[in-house]
């Protein structure tokens, strides 16, 4: 993936190796929690530094 802010589900699929539709579901998790803190949220897009927290364990968000 390339060093950029926000991951696309195309991004997501390929770092997981999944199927496009599964990983628009895993950014509209990510992102329906990302709401619940009180941050804003693009749709079909998601933080990297977010989704490396809630899938890989690093770096927190929203503390």
């Amino acid at each position: 993936m390339k060093n950029q802010t926000f991951l696309r589900a195309g991004d997501i699929a390929e770092e997981l190796g999944v199927s496009t539709a599964y990983a628009y579901k895993l950014i509209r998790s990510l992102n329906d929690d990302l709401k619940e803190k009180g941050f804003i949220t693009i749709s079909g897009r998601v933080s990297r530094q977010y989704f490396n927290e809630k899938l890989y364990g690093n770096s927190v968000v929203g503390e």
